[in-house]
């Protein structure tokens, strides 16, 4: 019996032709950008679907994805193209804002009897969730339960793996470092047995979480508005410039006139005609609305 097998077959190799077929289809479904450098990132994330179905080239799994009947696998490639990058409590000043400025206007305009005691907050593209529920932590210290504030964080992203994630609320104890100590304590569950070395997010922040797929390049599938915090951090970068104006417009007309927008430190509104005015570093509030500037 021999103890030598036939060497594997070279990985295939992704042309530049079609890696311009990927490019124009993945901006076409999901308004991401992926530019010539991104050819590396491309046929490393794709080679792993292209061994499942048995495909010997990119051309025809790209055949395969665009082919009718075939919509799950084209959710599993955008889902592959991704970035997850994330964590909790990620850009720190915009925390700090929530919590020494908007929030307790929001209260003092509550108890002058100017608004409701309500609050909806959109975390778009959430990735494996540690936005959202940062903010929900962020929420539940500056109106804990019993204090009457009728809370709701929706955390979305159109990768179907990371919302999973989200949902499961379940990560490594080495992501807990960015969360401060006192929140940690009051919202994380330290894992025991099987699941030591994990935390996941206590019945508290659960209560508070609202889940969806959402497409950024779809605005006829986003939720409804109005919401007084959308977070949409970091995202927008790989978009591009037609389909980053088109998100942030449909975003700043589902604020309400007292909402605010945040944008990722890399992001800024230039060439982007919308009605907003900022109030803090990639921070901004409807033009006209109440919000002060910080």
């Amino acid at each position: 019996m021999s103890d030598f097998t036939r060497p594997l077959a070279p990985p295939p190799v992704l042309t530049s032709r079609e890696l311009a077929l990927f490019q124009a289809l993945v901006e076409r479904e999901a308004g991401i950008h992926l530019s010539q450098a991104k050819d590396a990132l491309v046929a490393n994330r794709l080679s792993r679907r292209l061994r499942e179905l048995g495909l010997t080239s990119f051309g025809a799994y790209y055949t395969y994805v665009t082919e009718r009947g075939h919509e799950a696998e084209k959710v599993r490639m955008l889902d592959s193209l991704c970035t997850h990058e994330t964590a909790f409590f990620r850009e720190p000043q915009h925390f700090e804002l929530l919590r020494e400025r908007i929030f307790p206007d929001w209260i003092a305009q509550a108890q002058a009897g100017r608004r409701a005691r309500s609050l909806r907050v959109w975390s778009a593209a959430c990735s494996t969730g540690e936005e959202p529920y940062s903010l929900a932590m962020s929420l539940l210290e500056a109106f804990p339960r019993g204090s009457g504030w009728s809370l709701e964080v929706l955390a979305t992203d159109l990768s179907t793996w990371a919302l999973e994630r989200t949902q499961e609320g379940l990560w490594g104890l080495e992501r807990a470092a960015t969360i401060p100590q006192p929140l940690l304590r009051a919202y994380m569950l330290k894992g025991v047995r099987t699941q030591e070395g994990m935390m996941k997010a206590g019945p508290e922040l659960r209560a508070l979480m609202r889940y969806a797929r959402v497409n950024l390049n779809a605005p006829g599938e986003w939720p409804p508005g109005p919401f007084d915090l959308i977070f949409c951090r970091n995202v927008l970068i790989y978009f591009g410039a037609e389909a980053r104006s088109r998100v942030i417009g449909g975003m700043v007309q589902r604020l309400a006139p007292t909402g605010y927008f945040f944008l990722g430190h890399a992001e800024s509104l230039i060439g982007v005609d919308v009605e907003v005015r900022s109030v803090s570093a990639n921070v901004y509030t409807p033009r006209g609305g109440a919000s002060p500037r910080y």
